[in-house]
């Protein structure tokens, strides 16, 4: 049954994942694997491949979603379809076909039934890290607007670093957190999101190792798997990553990069101390290993100022730093920013312009009136207060409804209450029943793989009252799959 004697080639410039996929598409195709056959277990595959079990999962996923294979937690993956026109090396080249065998991988499922129900209307978005619309300054954004307008602005093309003035504000900005730089260091991106998708893209080797925290939001995403990199997961200890589990896998197996969310960490809300940010900057200069730092949730601290940036302890440049507007003012206008050494950011400025030739350059001059108007303090503020109140909310119904089903922690800062629940369930049962109910919830497996007993519980988008009722609907769907 598991007689295979083929490997993926780590020469060949295609993802591992795709190797895997054609190689499983072949077995289909020949008959080898017929409709009904049962695939060894993916444990099993990724030794047999000399891949990562996560690079396993990444193939059968692409498979699952062109329906050839089909698989469940109890029954393992089998065979379900055996399409010569869609399988055969030889089928005529169609959009279809491209879209099988594309570089980018596709969404976990569940990210993909997520992503579409936050849209359906009356769903209680219990998972979502969307800043609510009762928590933008619309009336201020758009007096903004009306200034802008009654005075000249361009809507050309701005530098490829971006707009000026913004970059200024921004060294200002970055100043008072303790990191120097100047405008020549900042680049401006569509959000956060764009910034990894660039050093992804720009600065990182394919097949090269990439270290993060263990969960981490970014298992949810597919962007450095999809150009061939090895996501390597580092525990979390109350103080931060674990730096000697680090400093042992990195001296075993070198990395390219560390990424951390080192202040309100998504999706645990863990915050990094200042000794372990010390200890960590100090350590990866000692090993060469460079850093790239997530702060996009670090003005929405709720309990007391959190420590300064990873950034700020930097004195080789090590270190590239991202933050953005999407989570604490506002989603739409897609600013976010990356700083770093000079060098560097030339480098991704001349990606980001084959790509899209900078960010929206209204966005930007809003960005910038923003901070220079004072709105990004004054707003900062509110959103503490706000949001304090729904993370209390959030508590107190946990507290009602999910005490004997789970444990939690209390977030200091963001968005994120990470429930781990006494007894594993279903995901896949959870979210389908959940969603009948109005529900949309996030599993834990997005953040952790084969995590079965682990939610990302989000005070972000739903209203007080949303919370209470999002938790207790919750509550009864976690007993009766206990």
């Amino acid at each position: 049954m598991n007689n295979i004697d083929w490997k993926p080639d780590r020469k060949n410039p295609a993802p591992l994942h795709l190797q895997i996929l054609q190689f499983m598409r072949h077995k289909i195709a020949s008959g080898e694997w017929p409709v009904g056959y049962k695939l060894p277990s993916q444990r099993t595959l990724a030794e047999l491949f000399g891949v990562n079990r996560s690079t396993v999962v990444a193939a059968i996923d692409e498979a699952a979603c062109t329906g050839i294979l089909e698989g469940n937690s109890g029954g393992g993956t089998r065979v379900v379809r055996n399409s010569w026109a869609e399988l055969s090396d030889a089928a005529p080249q169609t959009w279809n076909h491209f879209q099988r065998d594309r570089i980018h991988q596709s969404s976990h499922l569940h990210m993909r039934v997520i992503n579409q129900a936050e849209f359906e209307p009356g769903i209680i978005r219990l998972g979502s890290c969307e800043l609510s619309p009762d928590l933008i300054p619309h009336a201020k954004i758009r007096s903004i607007l009306g200034k802008l307008s009654n005075r000249f602005f361009g809507l050309g093309y701005e530098q490829p670093k971006g707009y000026l003035p913004l970059r200024e504000a921004l060294c200002v900005y970055l100043k008072s957190l303790g990191i120097s730089a100047q405008p020549s260091n900042v680049l401006i991106t569509s959000g956060v999101l764009q910034a990894f998708q660039l050093i992804a893209m720009g600065l990182l080797r394919p097949h090269s190792i990439v270290y993060l925290e263990k969960p981490s939001y970014l298992y949810s995403l597919r962007m450095f798997q999809s150009f061939g990199m090895q996501m390597t997961g580092i525990p979390l200890d109350d103080e931060g990553i674990e730096l000697n589990e680090l400093m042992t896998r990195h001296r075993k197996q070198r990395g390219a990069v560390l990424i951390t969310i080192p202040t309100f960490h998504n999706p645990t809300g863990n915050v990094m101390t200042v000794a372990r940010r010390q200890q960590l900057i100090q350590a990866c200069g000692i090993e060469r290993l460079p850093i790239l730092e997530d702060d996009v949730y670090r003005e929405l601290w709720l309990d007391q100022i959190p420590p300064r940036p990873i950034k700020a302890y930097d004195q080789n440049d090590l270190v590239l730093y991202t933050g953005g507007l999407s989570k604490n003012l506002c989603p739409g206008l897609r600013i976010g920013w990356v700083v770093g050494p000079e060098s560097a950011i030339e480098q991704l400025a001349d990606i980001k312009m084959q790509t899209d030739y900078g960010c929206s350059s209204l966005s930007q001059q809003v960005a910038a009136e923003i901070f220079n108007s004072g709105l990004h303090d004054t707003h900062n503020q509110f959103m503490r207060e706000a949001v304090k109140l729904r993370r209390d909310v959030a508590m107190a119904a946990l507290r009602k409804h999910f005490s004997g089903l789970a444990t939690w922690n209390c977030p200091t800062g963001g968005y994120f209450i990470w429930v781990k629940l006494n007894q594993a369930v279903s995901m896949h049962t959870l979210i389908v029943k959940a969603l009948g109910r109005k529900l949309l919830i996030h599993p834990g497996h997005l953040y952790e793989s084969n995590s079965n007993q682990t939610l990302r519980i989000s005070y972000a988008y739903a209203d007080p009252e949303q919370m209470e009722q999002g938790i207790r609907i919750l509550a009864e769907l976690v007993a009766d799959e206990t």
